[in-house]
């Protein structure tokens, strides 16, 4: 890894920077941006962190032109829009006091005070305007060794806010080395730690749940989440065992993840509540459970909902069978999807009505599916062609 980055975001955040460096402070990119440029990962928010306070950030930036919103000023944390880009200036901090939700923080005026109050090694990575790094806890070692460590003494990190926890396991899904094994020094705090959870919202217990199951590959740290205990603390009646084959199977079948698919995969007890769902991904959820549980064909599957409620119930199959995805089931998901009931209530009107009239178009849909959506309108119409939709409720 080398000691000065060269991204087109740095150039690009340049002019910001010289703002506050020629009126005499301190600029820093921090954070995910250093990180990730570092392993050549994708970089979407780029931080900056400061010694100028939030109201001279403010005062700088309008003076030169620039939008700013006070994002989170209350904890020194100031938007700034440059070339349309938007930019996160956050004075440098330290921790006055925590209570294991969040954290009363003051600002300081080194990086070392601002790093010591961070999470993990490997997020306190520093670089100047013009790319020079700066690693004041060894963050560029244990990266290039993928190794997710606390800084400090991890169970001092956990108590300042539970949620690392959870971070501890989504970072280690995102850039640990599964070969290696997760660090025992942390993960053993996180096991001594887990009442804590309790403690935290399910807004951002859910959240952070989210983007652990999108990573890549979770399983190796789900397995390690629940073997210190920490998933079902999270999601009682939770199992990891059906978790890598699923992954295995979208690998196959080049699905993308989907961190739905995969809450699916674990099951639990009333999970839409403990992770405070949206109702949308709570009904998405239901559906793929549901599926999971039943017989009904491919074709089916995509008439009644579409191709990707299908194809992720497909996939769950076949993990459950442990076996890969098979193209022909998604192929005929798609085409289910495509199909529109050539019947309407209109059609059976005014000879039926009411309950009769119900009962009648769903015989009639049941005969058109099982006909490979083959029958015609005029088929369910006649007698003896598609069934007697003329019936009444029996």
């Amino acid at each position: 890894m080398t000691d000065r980055l060269d991204a087109p975001w740095i150039t690009a955040a340049r002019p910001l920077c010289d703002i506050l460096t020629k009126a005499g402070h301190q600029a820093w990119f921090v954070g995910g941006c250093v990180r990730n440029a570092l392993i050549a990962e994708p970089v979407s928010d780029i931080d900056i962190t400061t010694d100028a306070h939030p109201d001279r950030v403010v005062a700088l930036a309008t003076a030169a032109g620039l939008r700013t919103v006070p994002t989170g000023i209350d904890h020194g944390t100031v938007t700034v829009i440059s070339d349309g880009i938007p930019y996160e200036v956050t004075t440098l901090r330290r921790d006055v006091d925590t209570d294991g939700r969040r954290a009363t923080v003051a600002f300081a005026d080194t990086i070392a005070q601002d790093a010591a109050r961070r999470d993990f090694t490997m997020n306190a990575l520093y670089a100047e305007p013009d790319g020079t790094l700066a690693d004041p806890l060894g963050g560029v070692a244990d990266l290039r060794a993928r190794r997710v460590r606390f800084i400090g003494n991890p169970a001092t990190r956990i108590a300042e806010d539970y949620l690392r926890i959870l971070r501890f396991f989504r970072f280690h899904a995102l850039y640990g080395d599964p070969a290696g094994g997760i660090d025992a020094e942390g993960l053993a705090a996180c096991a001594d730690g887990l009442d804590g959870i309790g403690r935290l919202s399910a807004e951002r217990i859910g959240a952070e749940m989210a983007k652990l199951l999108a990573a890549p590959d979770p399983a190796p740290a789900m397995a390690a989440m629940r073997s210190c205990g920490a998933l079902l603390r999270v999601l009682p009646g939770a199992g990891t065992g059906m978790l890598p084959v699923l992954v295995h199977v979208e690998q196959a079948a080049g699905l993308v993840p989907d961190w739905r698919r995969r809450l699916a995969a674990l099951g639990g007890q009333d999970v839409a509540d403990r992770l405070r769902l949206s109702n949308a991904d709570a009904r998405h959820l239901d559906l793929l459970r549901e599926g999971l549980g039943t017989l009904t064909p491919p074709a089916e599957l995509g008439y009644r909902h579409d191709t990707d409620v299908a194809t992720d119930i497909l996939a769950l199959r076949a993990a459950a069978f442990e076996r890969e995805l098979d193209p022909a089931d998604v192929a005929a998901a798609r085409d289910g999807a495509d199909r529109t009931f050539p019947l309407a209530a209109a059609d059976l009107m005014p000879a039926l009505e009411g309950p009769a009239l119900g009962a009648a178009l769903r015989r009639a849909e049941a005969d058109w599916i099982a006909s490979d959506f083959t029958l015609t309108r005029d088929d369910l119409l006649t007698p003896g062609q598609g069934g007697d939709t003329r019936r009444g409720s029996e």
